[in-house]
This record gives C-alpha cells, structure tokens and sequence, in this order.
C-alpha cells in the first residue's frame, strides 16, 4: 500500500465519521435520534467552567479600563504584546499635569506664591503618576497574567477537551442507532446478522472512548476549584496594590496641604465646608485685610483696609510672620513662621509689599504673611 493510497482512505474514513456526526447531531436537534446525557458531577462541572470563563473575561477586561482608561494605549499594548515586544514607555496624565504645573511656577517665579505652590502640586502631581505607574505594573505581574493566561491557556485545554468529549458521544450514540436498526432488520432477515455483530463491536469502542474522554474532561474541570483558589490569591494581591496605591496618594496629598498652608496667603480661604489650608480670620483678629469680598467662584478675598494707615504712617510696627517664606533675592527677607518682625512702608514700593526687618537684617517681605500686632 502505497502513501497516497493511505491518505485517500484516511481521508474518506474521516468524511465518513464527519457524516456520521452530522446526521447524528442533526436528528437529536429534530428529536429524531436518542441522545446520551452526561452525568450531572459532570454537567456541573462543565456549567463551572463557563461561568468562571465568562466573569473571567469580564473582570479582566474590566481592570484594565480601570488601570488604562485611554482605549488606543490599550490597544497599542495588545498589539506589542501579540509581538512580543516590550510597549515604549509614555508619560502618564499626572506626570503630565505635574510638568506643566511644575513649568508654570518656574514661569511665573518660584519666589511668588502662586508659582512657589504650583511647582510643589507639579512635584506632587509627578509623585502620584509614579505611583500610579508602578500599581498598573504591580497589578498587570500579580493579576491580568494570571486571569489571563486561565482564559488562554487551561479554558483552552478545557474547550478542546470538551470539544472531543462531544465528538465522542456523537460518534457513541451513532453506533447506538446504528446498532438498533441492524437489530430490528435481523429479525426480518438473517443477513443481518453480521451487521448486528459489527455494531455491537462499534459500540463497544465508542463506550470505551466515550468513557474515557469523559474522565480526562472531568479531571480537567475538577481543576476549576483551584483555579478559583489561585484567582483569589491574586485578587488580594490586586487590592494589597490598591491599598498601597491609595495609602501612597493620600499621604501625598497631606504633605501637600501641609506646604500649601505655609505657601498660601493668609487673606485666600476655601469655602467648600471643608478643611481649609489656613483658618478664616475672626471679627477680634488684627490679620492684615479685615474687611471680606466674596466671588462668585466661592474664594473670599479680603481687602487690605488697615494696610492704607500703615503706609500713610511714617512709622514702624510689629508683625508676626504666619507662614514660611523663602526670599526670592538679596532683596527679600526670609520668613519663619510665628516669628515676630519689625515691619514699615517705604514710599514708592510696590502695595503688596512692606520693608521687614530683624536684628540688622532687612529686606522686602510680602504683607499676606503678616499679621499685624497691637
């Protein structure tokens, strides 16, 4: 027997046994043919693993719209993957928003208290989209894989396995049909009698290959539990990284309220109901501007009312410094907060500022650092 000849005939055994399978699958389908039901473990365990392949995909899809909103970067980090290629590295929106704060406040002067407090939000801003860097990376290690590699690795396995299992009861209850009419032909004619032992021979191999899928798809399933035991290890892993993402954001943020109220003129209050950076003045407090205007935008500005006597005055008066302040240039004093200073108008300085002085140190300090002394 020649090569060709084998292939011809393998070829037309497979033809036959697709037939057999089609026929078979369709008469079940109109209720013209019996079909063998599997045990109920087993249909459990099938049910198990669909609905685990389901919210599977769902909760994976779903974590990396959380880690990666934007859906092009999604996609250009699927396609390196597919080609196995490491995704160049981009600048995320904090780190983004970071530089350009960050960029402003050198513009407008490190020295000033807008730029002096929007390079310290830059810097803070950059210090979140590190770490919001290392949770997408901390959670794509120690979660996505994982998940992943269930859906296109063992529910692969699963799905070809029960692909076969179904084949094979196909092709079981086939030989089952098959044998029943060779049996009610027998008793019309002998002639049938091969035919009968035939199939009953037939049946016998696909009970036996029947029986045996059965178990390798069974033993298959039965892993499920475990998959759902190694899936909730990593799932503490994922809110462990959560945790200490969030942890690491708020005590950004508090160091960052914590400079801002040493940055923050003492006369800019928020209005939201919250904890504000500095506390309002009171009726009985001498802080510099005590009469209030309110905007539409919720920020009370207080006007400099007794700040026009003391530029009227020739004379001196006492300060204490409310906030730190680092001087710009050898023309500005440099400030400790709570420290008290000798302060007094110079004719011709600009009205935000007033000459402050400290031992025989003297420099320009700006008044919304100040509150005045009786």
């Amino acid at each position: 027997m020649n090569i060709m000849d084998f292939n011809v005939k393998k070829l037309a055994a497979d033809a036959g046994t697709f037939l057999s399978r089609a026929v078979q699958f369709t008469e079940e389908k109109l209720g013209q043919a019996e079909k063998t039901e599997l045990d109920a473990h087993l249909e459990n365990l099938l049910s198990k693993a669909e609905c685990t392949k389901i919210w599977t995909e769902k909760i994976m899809k779903q974590t990396e719209v959380l880690l990666q909103p934007n859906p092009n970067a999604r996609i250009e980090e699927f396609v390196y993957e597919k080609l196995d290629r490491k995704a160049p590295s981009r600048i995320n929106n904090p780190e983004l928003l970071g530089q350009y704060m960050i960029d402003a406040g050198t513009e407008f002067g490190p020295g000033t208290a807008y730029g002096n407090a929007l390079i310290k939000c830059g810097e803070t801003q950059k210090r979140i989209g590190t770490a919001d860097r290392e949770l997408i990376q901390t959670s794509a290690l120690n979660f996505l894989t994982p998940l992943r590699n269930f859906i296109e690795g063992d529910y692969k396995t699963i799905s070809k396995e029960r692909k076969l299992l179904q084949n094979k009861r196909l092709d079981l209850d086939a030989a089952k049909t098959r044998l029943k009419k060779a049996k009610a032909a027998e008793t019309r004619a002998s002639i049938w009698a091969e035919e009968v032992t035939k199939s009953e021979q037939e049946l016998r191999i696909t009970q036996s290959e029947f029986d045996r899928q059965a178990e390798i798809t069974r033993l298959l399933l039965e892993g499920i539990s475990s998959t759902h035991a190694h899936h909730l290890r990593c799932l503490n892993d994922f809110v462990e990284a959560q945790m200490t993402y969030y942890a690491q954001c708020y005590q950004y943020m508090l160091d960052l309220q914590k400079q801002l109220g040493r940055c923050f003129p003492s006369n800019y209050h928020c209005n939201n109901n919250q904890t504000s950076v500095a506390p309002m003045p009171s009726a009985s407090s001498n802080v510099i501007g005590s009469s209030a205007l309110t905007s539409t935008s919720g920020l009370v500005i207080v006007s400099p009312s007794n700040l026009v006597d003391l530029k009227e005055c020739s004379g001196s008066r006492k300060a204490r410094v409310l906030y730190d302040y680092d001087a710009a240039n050898s023309s500005e004093l440099s400030l400790l907060a709570d420290e008290v200073i000798t302060v007094f108008s110079v004719v011709g300085m600009d009205s935000d500022w007033l000459m402050g002085e400290r031992g025989n140190q003297k420099g320009r300090v700006p008044i919304t650092y100040l509150e005045l002394l009786n």
